[in-house]
């Protein structure tokens, strides 16, 4: 993969959260968490992360349990919502978002079922967590 790949999704991935950014969010709770590929740590990358006052995060060497949680992640949007690509990549970028916002928003988190929560989907589990929160802080 080229630095400049990588440099080039970072600056779009900032331009769209300081569009949606809130005023209450700080740069100092940014942080940026790859491998260690030598596009991730040269030199022109590692400036662009401190320009943006972002932290660089790197797994350790030869630690391949450090990403594993976003690897996962990605392994079943690629088998859930794009079936592996059998039926092609989507055509236009605009395709393959909406494709992506329908599964993520609207499927992943509202109602798959999650086995680490319970058999719960993400939604699911944070009105529950709320709600035994909430309640237990009320009348403790």
């Amino acid at each position: 993969m080229e630095t400049q790949l990588v440099k080039d999704a970072a600056n779009m991935a900032f331009a769209s959260a300081s569009a949606s950014a809130s005023a209450s969010a700080s740069a100092s709770e940014r942080v940026h968490h790859s491998d260690q590929g030598s596009q991730y740590a040269s030199e022109s990358f590692r400036l662009l992360l401190e320009q943006e006052a972002i932290v660089q995060s790197m797994s350790r060497k030869g630690n391949c349990y450090d990403n594993a949680l976003g690897e996962s992640f990605w392994a079943t949007v690629k088998t859930e919502c794009f079936d592996n690509f059998r039926s092609g990549v989507p055509q236009t970028k605009a395709q393959a978002m909406t494709a992506l916002f329908h599964y993520i928003e609207l499927f992943y988190n509202r109602e798959r079922l999650h086995s680490a929560l319970d058999y719960r989907s993400p939604v699911q589990f944070e009105k529950d967590w709320t709600n035994q929160n909430f309640t237990d802080s009320v009348y403790t």
